[in-house]
């Protein structure tokens, strides 16, 4: 199936959402609240290791919560990171298509089990593969930052996301999901990837923000912007793991720049403290504050909107109820 077919796939969910899917939310918080030990370079993808039948327990409670896409456990599964736990590279590799796979036998169950009953009101919903930023590989909070060092080129960002994204792809999602990018570098090394492997399968790309303006480098969303606007690989583009405060505002200035879809996936409020590793004290939204914001951001244009760290499938339960009651 070509990039112009999967890209339909999409859309049609889209329609058939009335306007807006819902996309999951945060997965590395689910699994902790079930216990799992993340506290680790890897993350959320050390479950890829230790527990891949929590991973596939995790998106199972999302579905039932009614998301439409599900984003797969591999943010920051990268071949560097598994290596560097001695792992070989087929096992690295092996891992990464793992975390598809798991995610696509949860939505075949689920679409199972709702399928037998009649009345449901659920779509099948659609897999995206996760692709964390360069920042989120190195777990020094730089995803927040932007920060590489004058050291990391364009080239060097496309040679570290190259393989990954090969085998992602060749495991057969539906959608890529290019995550926390802080910066126009990323971003631009990221379509340029996308182009030279030829991908026929759309993607989005989410920046985050820390001041609800720019990019964590600093640059403007309309420097950042420029690169995506020309490329027929992406399908959406939008902000991921920023304050909810923030979205409003960056979803009418997303507006005014793109033609794209815009997707939003906010965090709970709480700040990531990347080199303390820890939440920090902050404002923190509820479910019900996300059942409204939820409304607001699809009335200003966005087509995709879920939650990111700290918000559970109770948050992602609400938005879907607000959001396909209307």
């Amino acid at each position: 199936m070509g990039l112009e077919k999967k890209s339909a796939l999409l859309e049609d969910l889209i329609k058939k959402c009335g306007g807006c899917a819902v996309v999951d939310g945060g997965f590395a918080t689910q699994l902790e609240n079930h216990g799992a030990a993340i506290n680790d370079p890897l993350w959320s993808a050390v479950s890829l290791i230790k527990n891949p039948e929590l991973i596939k327990r995790v998106h199972m409670e999302y579905l039932e919560a009614g998301a439409d896409i599900v984003v797969t456990s591999s943010y920051q599964a990268t071949i560097p990171g598994f290596l560097s736990r001695g792992l070989a590279i087929e096992e690295s590799e092996s891992l990464l298509q793992k975390s598809v796979q798991l995610a696509v036998e949860a939505r075949d169950r689920f679409w199972d089990k709702v399928s037998k009953v009649s009345g449901h009101s659920y779509n099948r919903a659609l897999v995206a593969a996760s692709i964390g930023s360069y920042g989120a590989y190195l777990a020094d909070g730089s995803e927040y930052s932007g920060n590489y060092g004058e050291n990391v080129s364009l080239d060097k960002l496309k040679d570290f996301h190259r393989r990954r994204l090969q085998v992602l792809v060749e495991a057969g999602p539906d959608l890529l999901a290019f995550e926390t990018i802080p910066n126009k570098l990323e971003a631009q090394a990221c379509v340029e990837l996308l182009e030279e492997e030829k991908v026929q399968i759309p993607a989005w790309i989410c920046f985050t923000s820390v001041d609800g303006e720019k990019a964590p480098s600093g640059e403007s969303f309309e420097e950042c912007l420029e690169a995506l606007n020309k490329s027929n690989n992406i399908y959406a583009v939008g902000i991921n793991c920023a304050p909810p405060q923030f979205i409003e505002n960056l979803i009418c200035k997303f507006a005014k720049l793109t033609k794209k879809a815009i997707v939003v996936y906010p965090n709970s409020g709480e700040v990531w403290d990347g080199k303390a590793k820890q939440w920090l004290p902050s404002q923190c939204f509820g479910d019900d504050e996300f059942e409204m914001f939820a409304t607001k951001w699809r009335d200003l244009g966005a087509k995709l909107i879920g939650g990111c760290c700290r918000t559970t499938p109770s948050t992602i339960k609400a938005i879907s109820k607000d959001l396909k009651r209307r």
